[in-house]
Order: structure tokens, then C-alpha cells, then sequence
């Protein structure tokens, strides 16, 4: 079984409520949802928010859906990851974040099938980088992932939910979908308020001629309105990861300095 967990919350410190801000009148998450239910190898979707106040309009929104919605630890997401997993016995568990709604539906498949085919024990096509930043996904062996959660000791490798696996790939089997032309310059996923504002403008011009646009469709929209290669590329690459480290540093260096 493949269970894709869709990770969510509020509590968004550059962008407050982007998960559900809307993108041609629907919330950015629904927006999602309704790309990843046209992957053909998921076997079942839910929403992983937390258990605080500010994520209850997640909650709300995913009844309205139809979508299940576990709720966990707002700050150890790995846990909350492996709890709602559980009770689903998945084999492998595929991670999505909510700030994606570009989200491919048919590189997810093809990120899957290798990762079955390989039988990897994580596969990933962000790291190293290839595609655009906002059509990042992860498969996890869940046995692997439950390994990550019953060792994870850092504070970033308990946020992160794959940063165990990733800082530790000698110990496992791992694979990597690559792009054939290097596109990881790109950025489509939703930190900022000129992201949304990217989303936005790439939604109004394909949507309502072909709701189900791919990747390719979106890069031919680039290639005919170049500004929109650049309209937020100011920003750098998996900042709130950068954050976690530093924060794990500074809690190294806290006892040497006292």
C-alpha cells in the first residue's frame, strides 16, 4: 500500500494561513488535493496537521473534502508522520507538503514506480535538486520511517520527517528521479506573497482550458511570458530547513558557552 501523507499547517511564519489562501476562489490546499487524486499509484490520501488551535480550519476544510485528517505534534513531525500512519499499515508512505499546488501527478507516479522497481528504501527527486522547487516529493519504506522516528534525536531530524534517512544515505537503499534538464532553478512552491502570486497568475492562464495541466504545460507558459521565470526566484531554496539547522547548532553551542 502507498499512503501519501500531505503535510499542513497555519502556523506559516512568512506566509500565515497559505495552505488555505485561495487560488482562483478554492483553497490552495484543495487545489492540491484535487492535482493528487489524479496520481494512479496512491493507494490513499490524508492530511497530517497538528493538534493546535490554528490548524482547525485544516480539519474543517478536509471534512468539507472528504479527506481524512490526522492530527498530531505541531513541532515533531516525524511523529505525527508515523502516527498517522499506523493505523493505515502502509509498506511505503509517500510525503507531499501543502505549500505545492503545482504538484505533478504523473512525476509522483513515476517517482513511486521507481521506487517499487528498485525496491529502495527512499527515493526522492529534491535531493540533489533537479525539478522545480514546489514538485518536491519523498517515498519512505515505512518500516525505514519508523526506524527514523525511533532514533531521530536532533531537533531539525524530528521537523524534517526524511532528514535522519538523508543525513545517514550509506545506511540505506536510495534512489533519486532526476530531471533530464535541470530545472531546480524554478520555484513553485508557496513561502511568500509573490509565490501565491505566481500560482495565481499560472492557474488563471491554464485552469479553465485544461484543468489537469502538467509540469510541461507550465514550462511552455514560462517559455511564452518570460518574467514569470524570474517573479520570485529572490528566494532561497528550502529556507525553513536552513532555520532548523542553524537552531541545532546554536543548542550544540549553548552548553560550551555557559
Amino acid at each position: 500500500m502507498i499512503l501519501a501523507i500531505l503535510q499542513a499547517r497555519m502556523s506559516s511564519t512568512r506566509l500565515p494561513g497559505k495552505v488555505l489562501r485561495p487560488v482562483l476562489g478554492v483553497p490552495m490546499l484543495a487545489r492540491q488535493i484535487e492535482r493528487l487524486q489524479h496520481a494512479q499509484r496512491i493507494d490513499k490520501l490524508i492530511v497530517a496537521t497538528s493538534r493546535d488551535a490554528s490548524d482547525d480550519a485544516i480539519e474543517a476544510c478536509c471534512r468539507e473534502l472528504g479527506i481524512d485528517c490526522y492530527r498530531g505534534s505541531l513541532d515533531d513531525v516525524l511523529d505525527r508522520f508515523v502516527q498517522a500512519a499506523r493505523p493505515h499499515a502502509p509498506e511505503h508512505v509517500l510525503r507531499l507538503t501543502a505549500d505545492c499546488p503545482l504538484t505533478d501527478p504523473a512525476l509522483i507516479d513515476q517517482l513511486i514506480a521507481l521506487h517499487l522497481a528498485q525496491a529502495a528504501d527512499y527515493t526522492t527527486n529534491a535531493n540533489p535538486a533537479s525539478f522545480p522547487d514546489g514538485l518536491d516529493a519523498e517515498v519512505i519504506r515505512f518500516a525505514v520511517l519508523e526506524q527514523a522516528w525511533r532514533e531521530a534525536q536532533q531537533g531539525s531530524e524530528r521537523e524534517h520527517v526524511t532528514l535522519y534517512i538523508v543525513n545517514r544515505r550509506a545506511q540505506f537503499h536510495v534512489e533519486v528521479l532526476s530531471s533530464a534538464v535541470d530545472l531546480s532553478a524554478l520555484r513553485w512552491t508557496v513561502d511568500e506573497p509573490d509565490d501565491l502570486e505566481l500560482v495565481e497568475k499560472i492557474y488563471a492562464a491554464l485552469y479553465a482550458q485544461k484543468p489537469q495541466f502538467d509540469m510541461h504545460d507550465v514550462l511552455r507558459l514560462l517559455d511564452a511570458q518570460p518574467e514569470l521565470r524570474t517573479w520570485n526566484t529572490s528566494h532561497r531554496r528550502n529556507e525553513g530547513l536552513a532555520k532548523s539547522l542553524a537552531a541545532d547548532q546554536a543548542q550544540r553551542a549553548a552548553p560550551a558557552q555557559s
